[in-house]
């Protein structure tokens, strides 16, 4: 994903009046966030489409000449005047701007973005300021993730079979949780959900059956800086009897903000030896119930109207498609939840099929099957 140049506005005394005298505009390095709300106000005061115009493309010609990415800060009686803001999408306000046919929707366009900079407006469950919602182009609002390879910036690995990609966690805790929120992870394997904590300053729980892969996922969190200095720690247990009351007293808490699980896909993958293993399940059906037990023994300790997200994929049995997912589904839709979303990921990079595409396509020619390249994200909000 490319990266977005941001810029920032600092102190400066500049107002509408020496802006619109002004020849060489650009040559000024900054101004503060008053200074341009001014300057906005200013524009949009003006009596013709034509004149507004001439300023805004004074504005633009200004912007386009600043450095990429401009770090300074500046405070004042301890109260921080510096606002960042994303060049390419403040460029973009204004050209609409220029693109306005009548001077009435010039005027609501300069309104838009003056409310933009001056109000900021987040929901109950996010930090996402809606006000600048054009700003979040990372987030993904699509059911459809096309989505080539796994992140394996900072410590994520790709070491342990059946680890989930970073960016569905990363996506999942941008979309509903707010900084120095709780996350619960049952089935944290090599630790990329409480890796994601840290990177983006949520505090993780995660909970791991077997004792060598929890110790190797406490090694690989500990790779990542914790610059938010939240919590991310790793217990060994069953998650479906461990006792998540007692766990979450220690950190004064009763309830967490997002619950995420990524299960083992039945039988695809056999984890350990461990009969509480839900890879050693005898059967569907007794993984499944399996599976509800720590759906069960989680949701009283999920809050109110927050999100579950479920990342599990089908599998291939016999000659027959199983639908896993969607049997996994139905288990916590049982349990006090709604469906939000249903989410298909693209599974084209997998350790299991990556130096086998050719075989693989072979066995689906002769087996008149498709190949999988596909999981599901369920979404749920909890009643």
């Amino acid at each position: 994903m490319k990266e977005k140049s941001n810029f920032r506005i600092k102190n400066n005394q500049l107002s509408f009046e020496s802006f619109n005298n002004y020849e060489n505009f650009q040559d000024i390095d900054s101004v503060n966030k008053e200074n341009l709300l001014q300057i906005i106000r200013g524009i949009s005061e003006l009596s013709e489409l034509n004149k507004i115009k001439n300023q805004v493309v004074k504005l633009e010609n200004w912007l386009l000449n600043q450095k990429e990415n401009i770090i300074e800060e500046t405070s004042n009686e301890g109260r921080n005047e510096t606002i960042s803001l994303r060049k390419e999408t403040l460029l973009s306000e204004l050209e609409q701007i220029l693109k306005s046919q009548t001077f009435e929707r010039a005027r609501y366009y300069l309104k838009r973005l003056e409310n933009s900079l001056k109000i900021v407006r987040t929901g109950k469950i996010n930090d996402i300021n809606l006000a600048r919602w054009k700003e979040y182009e990372e987030i993904i609002t699509d059911s459809l993730w096309i989505l080539q390879r796994r992140d394996t910036s900072g410590a994520h690995l790709g070491w342990y079979w059946g680890n989930f990609i970073p960016q569905i966690p990363h996506q999942m805790m941008l979309r509903y949780t707010k900084k120095g929120d709780w996350i619960l992870d049952p089935f944290v394997g090599s630790g990329t959900t409480l890796i994601e904590c840290r990177r983006l300053g949520r505090n993780g729980i995660g909970i791991e059956l077997n004792r060598e892969v929890a110790q190797k996922a406490v090694e690989l969190i500990e790779l990542e800086l914790n610059k938010h200095n939240v919590t991310t720690d790793v217990f060994v247990g069953d998650s479906r009897s461990f006792d998540f009351g007692k766990l979450l007293q220690k950190y004064g808490l009763k309830q967490v903000q997002l619950l995420i699980m990524h299960p083992p896909y039945h039988d695809i993958i056999k984890f350990s030896n461990d009969e509480r293993d839900l890879s050693n399940a005898k059967s569907t059906n007794e993984f499944l119930k399996m599976f509800g037990e720590v759906v069960e023994n989680t949701t009283p300790f999920l809050e109110k109207g927050r999100f579950f997200a479920l990342i599990i994929g089908d599998k291939y049995f016999n000659g027959e498609w199983i639908p896993l997912g969607f049997y996994c589904m139905e288990e916590v839709l049982k349990r006090n939840y709604k469906l939000k979303s249903i989410i298909v990921k693209n599974f084209e990079d997998t350790r299991g099929k990556r130096e086998q595409k050719e075989l693989w396509r072979y066995r689906a020619l002769v087996g008149g099957f498709y190949i999988f390249k596909h999981e599901y994200i369920f979404l749920f909000q909890k009643k």
